[in-house]
């Protein structure tokens, strides 16, 4: 085969599905210089008041579309995919998808990180636990029993969804957060897909053991989901399979993880003690813990960071999880109406210099991190006849920087050592306001 524009060398393609859009990336390997990406939103829908879906087929879609128009930006740069040798896949966490593993149907709708709906399954699943202890399995897999997590969203659908009870009854269901979904589809679907999913993301769903990386049986039991229909536990770094159609057909698929372990990854904190604040749909600031797994006494999760390769030891992290953060920004802006463009939030914040008492604490999804009060309501106070919009603006601004304040307080507890320096990313570090107002809380220096 003829070799076009070979100045780049071998390059490497990054599936990038988060909350609110997928992407695919093509890197130079040896430089780490992005070359082109295209990127698709993907429609989330409230059917119900905390309820937050989205189409598992959409999200496919967006996808292979965003693959197939990169690989058309390459050949209009006069690069040759064919240079592409391998992919990996990074992923919104938490996220459920169920689907029949003869037709590839989705059973239901992908329910969302941040959907509330599963409140009476929490409450259900600890009714027999003393105290209604939301801690009580933290020791076996490092998270408390809440809304967020996948187990209680498979049991939901398990109760509440005919065609996925009957599925299970009939061993015919394939359960597994985004990657999964993707990596089963990616490499054959019904026709032999690979029905996996890496460690840092089965670390979210509450159901793998943290020390042994592998479905736990006293934690499904909990759950009642069985262990015989879940996907195989592999590391964030094998070759997985190959992508089955396409364009980039044949080329190898050899990474995977959570989104905000890719960002830890990304911001090379691959020491324990570094680092990394990620500001998006939600805000999460992980630190490395080495091979340590440090359980934490102050309302923080334990979670995977890495495991790159299948005899490479676990690399670990506390993590703390805000839900929201730049979901604040497109509320006010989709239903207060008080946002033309969420870039404008930097500008508005700084157009005002007046002290102002007004606070908004936003748990559209409860509180996480440190607090794990799926029962809190969002809530905005000081608000007088003089208060304007920018005032409500700023203080939604303010909320992230005061919760990830919060977190940052219960991290240094936890460590003992105080963190000296957090790197960050993320599309709210565009926002100056938010940036000087976090670097000034937390009184460290911020890294990009």
């Amino acid at each position: 085969m003829s070799r076009r524009n070979r100045k780049f060398g071998p390059l490497v393609g990054s599936i990038d599905e988060g909350t609110s859009s997928a992407r695919f990336l093509v890197f130079a390997a040896e430089t780490s210089e992005l070359l082109t990406y295209h990127q698709i939103d993907v429609q989330q829908m409230c059917p119900r008041e905390g309820w937050v879906e989205q189409d598992p087929l959409e999200i496919l879609k967006a996808v292979k579309d965003c693959m197939e128009i990169t690989v058309d930006n390459l050949h209009k740069l006069d690069i040759d995919p064919a240079d592409i040798v391998a992919v990996g896949m990074t992923n919104q966490r938490e996220t459920v998808v169920v689907w029949d593993k003869y037709t590839g149907e989705p059973l239901y709708n992908a329910i969302v990180w941040l959907d509330v709906r599963t409140a009476s399954t929490v409450d259900e699943v600890l009714a027999g636990v003393q105290d209604h202890n939301q801690d009580c399995l933290k020791s076996l897999c490092g998270l408390p029993v809440s809304t967020y997590f996948s187990a209680v969203k498979v049991r939901w659908l398990i109760d509440n969804v005919s065609k996925v009870k009957q599925a299970f009854k009939d061993k015919r269901c394939c359960f597994g957060t985004i990657d999964t979904w993707l990596l089963w589809n990616l490499t054959g679907g019904k026709n032999g897909g690979l029905y996996i999913t890496d460690v840092t993301n089965a670390s979210r769903t509450m159901l793998m053991n943290i020390k042994s990386l592998q479905w736990d049986p006293v934690l499904c039991r909990f759950f009642g989901v069985p262990m015989d229909l879940l996907p195989e536990i592999r590391s964030s770094s094998e070759i997985y399979g190959y992508l089955m159609d396409g364009a980039l057909q044949g080329v190898p698929i050899s990474g995977c993880l959570g989104d905000q372990q890719s960002a830890l990854v990304g911001q090379m904190c691959l020491r324990q003690g570094q680092a990394k604040n990620t500001y998006g749909t939600g805000c999460f600031l992980l630190y490395n813990t080495g091979q340590s797994v440090v359980q934490s006494n102050h309302g923080l999760l334990t979670t995977v960071a890495y495991k790159l390769g299948k005899s490479a030891t676990a690399v670990y992290a506390l993590e703390g999880s805000v839900a929201i953060c730049g979901a604040a920004m497109k509320w006010l802006r989709d239903n207060l109406q008080i946002l033309e463009d969420i870039s404008d939030s930097d500008k508005i914040a700084q157009s005002d210099t007046d002290s102002s008492e007004v606070y908004f604490v936003p748990a559209f999804s409860g509180l996480y991190a440190p607090f794990w009060r799926k029962d809190a309501r969002s809530v905005i106070c000081g608000i007088t006849e003089d208060t304007t919009s920018v005032a409500i603006v700023r203080a939604a601004l303010e909320a992230v920087c005061f919760q990830t304040r919060d977190i940052l307080d219960a991290m240094n507890k936890d460590c003992g050592i105080p963190l000296t320096k957090l790197l960050v990313d993320g599309g709210m570090t565009v926002n100056n306001y938010v940036m000087q107002l976090q670097a000034d809380l937390c009184g460290i220096p911020f890294g990009h």
